[in-house]
């Protein structure tokens, strides 16, 4: 279908052609006058996913990249005889082949090809996410649209990857890690939240917890001139050349959302939502908490580790574990060391506190680690394909 009659469409086309025929994304209810002949088209889509992911070799060298993902259709989701259903992820993963049918081949009438399109679409694009400490007012000031700069206090920058399933952290002594099917949600898991934001500490009643996910690379900012040898689909027996350009710096804010000290701390103390649909807590086994945000206008969800800081400025330098291995040393010389980050961070968290407010003894430094951002794939690709708003920085 594609590339009959002509050369072959740069990913720069392809995704030109994308956003024509994406009028149905974010909608619940479709009417049928509503959708053109060609975006309910799975030959079409099946196409474009053809030449999009299994023939174009453009930024091939991210080893995410090697994972190509389809979503089922709805109907065959669950399976089985004698009206016993077995369950069905929504989607299966393949590594990449030079050609579709070595990915799919008796399983592809199952394939929901338009969705599966999108998935990849967000699975393969870059992203990273801001976790900031910024002044209320001068977020408030910003917001405003005053001539402020959003200048935060400290501030955490990390690349998170798109997947369709969820992480589910343990947050007591275990660490153990579950990992089930989240989509139709986008999950970006921090595997390593608690030593990536160790020093990620609310210590004033002025403190906002600010989180920032942007999209700044791959599939979803294709060159605008590259074209790729497709000839060996099976969808296009064309010969194509390979056309160098420059690729554009583009970045798009897919989330931005902040909330202040007092409602952490408010929601870490009560140990259940006071906010409705902005915050929820559940309190875990240990001495952290596992608090829920809500984002501007209840789109996605942002899970955070939240604990209380120690003020250890005045504990003495004993061992922090009476537990004595067989070689002799103490076990708490090794928590220690794991834990000297987080004992300089609440010393001066501890000293901030007491030097800003009279009110001391109320005010707990909270020490916030993002685990993970979880956004609907259509309101991703949405903005993907369509957002112009600027970028939010910091």
């Amino acid at each position: 279908m594609l590339g009959d009659g002509g050369e072959t469409p740069s990913r720069y086309e392809l995704l030109s052609m994308v956003k024509k025929h994406s009028n149905l994304i974010g909608k619940t209810v479709v009417e049928e006058q509503d959708a053109s002949d060609i975006e309910m088209d799975m030959r079409f889509w099946h196409d474009v996913f053809d030449l999009y992911f299994v023939c174009g070799k453009e930024s091939r060298g991210r080893q995410d990249d090697d994972l190509v993902f389809f979503v089922r259709k709805l109907g065959s989701h669950g399976s089985g005889s004698n009206n016993k259903t077995e369950s069905v992820d929504p989607y299966f993963v393949r590594r990449w082949a030079p050609k579709l049918s070595d990915l799919v081949d008796e399983t592809s009438i199952d394939v929901d090809w338009r969705r599966s399109f999108y998935l990849n679409l967000i699975a393969h694009t870059s992203f990273s996410v801001t976790v900031a400490i910024c002044s209320h007012q001068d977020l408030l000031n910003h917001r405003a649209g005053e001539d402020t700069p959003l200048s935060p206090i400290y501030k955490v920058v990390k690349t998170v990857y798109a997947s369709p399933s969820r992480v589910n952290f343990q947050l007591d002594s275990k660490k153990e890690v579950e990992t089930t099917p989240a989509y139709p949600d986008i999950c970006f898991a921090i595997d390593d939240f608690d030593s990536t934001f160790d020093a990620v500490v609310l210590t004033e009643k002025d403190h906002c917890y600010c989180v920032v996910l942007n999209a700044h690379d791959g599939a979803a900012f294709p060159s605008e001139k590259v074209s790729n040898d497709c000839s060996t689909s099976d969808s296009s027996s064309l010969q194509v050349h390979t056309i160098s350009a420059k690729k554009k710096d583009t970045k798009l804010t897919l989330f931005s959302g902040f909330v202040s000290y007092q409602m952490v701390r408010d929601a870490y103390d009560a140990g259940r939502s006071r906010f409705g649909s902005l915050l929820s807590v559940v309190h875990s086994s240990g001495k952290t908490d596992r608090i829920y945000m809500k984002g501007p206008g209840g789109r996605g969800e942002v899970e955070v580790a939240v604990s209380g800081v120690a003020d250890q400025s005045h504990e003495d330098s004993g061992p922090f574990s009476p537990v004595i291995s067989k070689k002799g040393f103490g076990l708490g010389v090794i928590v220690r060391k794991a834990a000297s980050a987080a004992s300089v961070a609440a010393r001066h968290a501890y000293a901030a506190a007491s030097a800003s407010s009279p009110t001391f003894d109320e005010l707990i430094p909270l020490k916030c680690s993002l685990m993970s951002i979880s956004l609907p794939w259509e309101y991703i690709a949405y903005d993907l394909l369509f957002k112009g708003a600027p970028p939010v920085n910091m």
